[in-house]
């Protein structure tokens, strides 16, 4: 049994694992359709259990295709279902009674300190679906669609991240980039910067990160652009003012030029004004199949957690 919480913390041949199992599944689904399970069915008679805290779409989609297409099924929880939050139920017990029924948990929760508790209280495996300092299941599904993208490991890659660089999808590829060993570029207004100890942590394990208030500068020569919401899930800012901060970091075509020729663009999703239409539906944004993608890294993500690797 294995968590997958943080990327900080799984080896990185871990990872690679992953990478190369999703690869390899997704080749072998070619002419099957969206319900039809694996040959090899090797999660059949599994239990997922999933709990959304935050609203989602592509990550409930991906897990539950990628349980299904497995050979196992999904049951998906809403805290205020739960006596967890209305009938006084500790969250001990009810990671013991989730323990019992299900065979791995995924959490996507506004609380750190409860996926910490789960953590703790849980015998079967936990998958962080999102919380408020990462997004791990992201960004290793981003790392499998670039390379599936550029026929090459993306440690001979240069990544650029343009937009806030407090929130938890560039936390996510901050520990990639260490883990992964490839140049990452942040471009962001200076107030927005990564938090200082994780900068610190990359420092200390090499990473090689490099910070610009210039978002031409963190553009250039770059292989790929990231870019996410300047207006966060339950961000409590000021929304007008954190918008007119972000109004030059926009990623536009201007600064898509900046970049190498065959630059691809990437955004999690949903989207808002940090990119132009133009490049959101022109031909370097491969958004779609950035969002298809993350079925196959989940499959073998439960894969993973389940020693089934």
């Amino acid at each position: 049994m294995k968590h997958f919480v943080n990327i900080k913390d799984i080896p990185v041949s871990d990872l690679r694992k992953i990478i190369f199992d999703a690869n390899k599944r997704k080749k072998k689904r070619k002419n099957l359709n969206t319900l039809d399970v694996d040959k090899d069915s090797p999660l059949k008679g599994k239990l997922l259990i999933q709990m959304f805290e935050k609203s989602s779409l592509r990550t409930r989609l991906s897990f539950y295709l990628a349980i299904k297409q497995l050979g196992g099924g999904a049951l998906t929880l809403r805290p205020d279902e739960l006596h967890l939050t209305k009938g006084g139920e500790s969250l001990a017990d009810t990671a013991k009674i989730l323990s019992t029924y299900g065979n791995v948990f995924m959490l996507r929760t506004d609380s750190e300190k409860k996926l910490k508790e789960f953590k703790k209280h849980i015998n079967i495996p936990i998958i962080n679906g999102l919380s408020p300092s990462s997004h791990p299941t992201q960004v290793l599904s981003d790392i499998f669609t670039i390379e599936e993208i550029k026929k090459k490991s993306i440690s001979k890659l240069n990544i650029c991240w343009i937009g806030d660089a407090n929130n938890n999808v560039i936390n996510s590829l901050i520990a990639a980039s260490v883990k992964f060993s490839f140049n990452l570029n942040i471009g962001c207004p200076k107030k927005y910067e990564p938090k200082k100890p994780l900068l610190r942590w990359a420092k200390k394990n090499r990473g090689k990160i490099y910070i610009f208030n210039d978002v031409k500068k963190a553009a250039n020569n770059a292989d790929v652009i990231f870019t996410d919401k300047v207006i966060s899930m339950n961000d409590k800012v000021n929304k007008a003012k954190k918008i007119k901060d972000f109004k030059k970091f926009q990623v536009t075509s201007k600064i898509i030029n900046c970049a190498k020729g065959d630059v691809i663009f990437l955004h999690c999703l949903p989207r808002g004004s940090e990119v132009s239409n133009e490049v959101f539906l022109g031909k370097h944004s491969k958004v779609w199949l950035q969002a298809l993608n993350r079925v196959y890294l989940q499959k073998s993500i439960l894969l993973y957690c389940l020693d089934r690797l």
